[in-house]
């Protein structure tokens, strides 16, 4: 939001002026959250990884298990979640819909930006009481292994709303003008008057209400911008308030119980663990390995860059980590052998949807965990779908480049191939690691990750020698942001389905679903085009919680394997989320291979179009996502 504050609007004589004087109590506001949220949170990653590492460590090694020390672990990780939810909000981080206020001329914009802080202070504001009722309520719980009251873990979400608040006061203060802040409280109180004098209307119309605040109202909010969270929590918050009696404290239990499954503590592990890889080098050196094999056939750089996509989607289960760590390693060379940088950016993004279910994927994590299917089997699983995406794909770059000149890169030799092989072997063996250490029971996929932390560490420091201890704090803040951007939309998304099933809609949706022409196959290809659909506008994590709970238990009624259908609905939402004009993930690529978008959406369609093929292949064969699995 562009600043509108004169700086210069101060006289010695007369003092500073409402506007400046404002502006200067915003950024002193702003500062001083920064200090205290960036700080603690990178301190809790690192307190988190080494926790977890010690936990496995005594377990495995010492054969003597730290009795509460999944238990601390789980007290830690809500703080870690709310505290990055907050960084999140300060920096601008929360996941959003940009695409349609993006196009809006610059004044528009800023009222909307304003309408959208307003829209959060309001969500906070009506959690706000009952966030600390909540905490009152669990103060005569005890926890098992520390022997302390619940209240102390608890306590994370009302004082993360209560920083959030904060923050986004900040904000109002430092870029708002007084116009647009009025505008925006004027019609959100006319909204909310609307509601209230409707409310008989709403209730006679029977389920047919959640039209309106669970697609309209969601989807209204979305496009104006507002954090995706936010209009999972609001949505949910207005519904209750409006059409039951229900408590607000029970939304703030649903939020917390979204986000306390330890399982979920694998996501800022494996996002930290993902911006290691990067930064200690080992990404680089997989690369090299990938092009000194088939670097110097007819498009052999492109086949690269699938390979290696799909090798570091083993490791940093983050897609934005791994196309980070991609391009500014191939792309260079890629231009100097004369490709076009917008079919540059199609593949990388393409490659992105590709890989989405390959372990360990912090998607294959949240569905396991509010699903409740095995991830190890999802791990297992998740493998061979991308396979068949990866050979769609390289299937299209074939065909484009079946009449091109010779590649310009020089063959490697066999000494060459070698050296690169034995320099990319530790950084290669990660994903084995990782995967065998889940599947053969040794850890789980929250310890897992922290054993990945501490062997990217020690085999960077050792066998690359390229890490800059500099970049260690940005890292560790980027973790807790993007994890908490991620965490509280699980817990806004938990509250939101259970406001979903306790109107009935479950019960419907399993009805309706129940009767769809074709059977399981009709269920699949439905499912597939819905997940598409939600992965465009909700992004893929918002889109599995939300909708997860609710399919699976018919998918499984209809005979179709958990498994199979987390790989097809995973691998839908990624063509979703990676899709132009809406999809995130398409304008995360362009923006980190610095490309307008606009030229690389006319390239990026028959690699999409591509892996649509390679769904229904996954639709049609169950065998690719749980012929590996072991026999029960």
């Amino acid at each position: 939001m562009k600043n509108e504050l004169p700086m210069t609007d101060v006289s010695p004589a007369e003092g500073l002026s409402p506007r400046a004087a404002t502006f200067r109590l915003g950024r002193a506001l702003d500062t001083g959250l920064r200090w205290l949220t960036e700080g603690s949170a990178a301190l809790l990653v690192v307190v988190e990884v080494v926790l977890l590492f010690c936990n496995v460590f005594s377990r495995y090694v010492l054969n003597q298990p730290i009795v509460w020390g999944d238990e601390l672990a789980s007290l830690l990780f809500l703080w870690l979640a709310m505290l990055g939810s907050v960084v999140a909000m300060r920096r601008g981080e929360h996941m959003r819909l940009t695409s349609f206020i993006a196009r809006l001329p610059l004044q528009k914009r800023a009222f909307v930006d304003t309408l959208g802080a307003v829209i959060v202070i309001t969500f906070i504001g009506l959690l706000f009481t009952p966030a600390w009722e909540y905490v009152s309520d669990e103060w005569i719980i005890t926890t098992a292994a520390l022997e302390i009251p619940n209240a102390f873990r608890v306590s994370a979400i009302a004082v993360g709303l209560s920083l959030m608040l904060m923050t986004c006061v900040a904000r109002l203060l430092t870029s708002a003008r007084l116009i647009d802040f009025s505008v925006s409280v004027a019609m959100l109180a006319s909204l909310g008057g609307l509601l209230w004098v409707a409310e008989g209307p709403l209730l006679l119309m029977g389920n047919w209400n959640l039209v309106i605040f669970f697609m309209i109202g969601v989807m209204a909010m979305i496009i104006i911008g507002v954090p995706i969270m936010v209009a999972f929590g609001l949505a949910t918050v207005a519904y209750l308030s409006t059409m039951t009696g229900t408590p607000l404290s029970l939304v703030v239990g649903r939020m917390d119980e979204g986000m306390a499954s330890l399982i979920l503590l694998a996501i800022p592990l494996f996002v930290f663990l993902g911006a290691l890889i990067e930064a200690m080098g080992m990404a680089r050196a997989m690369i090299n390995f990938l092009c000194s094999l088939i670097g110097h056939v007819r498009g052999g750089l492109s086949y690269v860059l699938i390979g290696a996509i799909y090798l570091i989607s083993g490791i940093s289960g983050s897609k934005a980590a791994d196309m980070a760590a991609i391009a500014p390693a191939l792309f260079p060379e890629m231009k100097k052998r004369g490709e076009d940088e917008n079919e540059l950016v199609a593949m990388l993004n393409a490659s992105g949807a590709m890989s989405e279910t390959i372990p360990p994927s912090l998607v294959l994590i949240t569905i396991g965990s509010v699903t409740g299917v095995s991830i190890s089997a999802l791990f297992t699983g998740g493998f061979m779908p991308a396979v068949v995406g990866a050979i769609a794909m390289a299937a299209v770059i074939w065909w484009k480049n079946r009449k091109g000149e010779a590649s310009t890169g020089k063959r490697a030799s066999g000494k060459e191939i070698v050296r690169s092989l034995l320099v990319a072997v530790p950084a290669l063996a990660l994903p084995f690691v990782i995967r065998t250490a889940v599947v053969e029971g040794v850890a789980t996929a929250t310890e897992v990750a922290a054993i990945g932390v501490a062997y990217t560490f020690i085999v960077g420091l050792l066998c690359y020698r390229c890490f800059d201890w500099r970049r260690l704090y940005p890292i560790l803040v980027s973790t807790a942001s993007l994890s908490g951007a991620i965490l509280i939309i699980i817990g806004s998304a938990t509250a939101m389905a259970w406001a979903l099933t306790q109107s009935g809609f479950s019960h419907q949706l399993a009805q309706v679903m129940s009767t769809v022409p074709g059977g399981a196959l009709g269920f699949l290809i439905i499912s597939a085009v819905a997940f598409i659909l939600l992965g465009s506008f909700l992004e893929g994590i918002p889109a599995i919680v939300l909708f997860g709970p609710l399919l699976f238990p018919i998918a499984k009624a209809m005979g179709i394997h958990d498994v199979h259908y987390a790989m097809v609905a995973i691998f839908a939402m990624g063509l979703g989320l990676f899709a132009p004009p809406f999809g995130v993930g398409f304008y995360a690529a362009c923006a980190i291979a610095k490309v307008d978008p606009s030229g690389a959406m006319r390239r990026v369609w028959p690699y999409l179009g591509a892996l649509v093929v390679a769904l229904g292949v996954l639709i049609a064969v169950p065998w690719i996502s749980i012929g590996f699995l072991p026999a029960k």
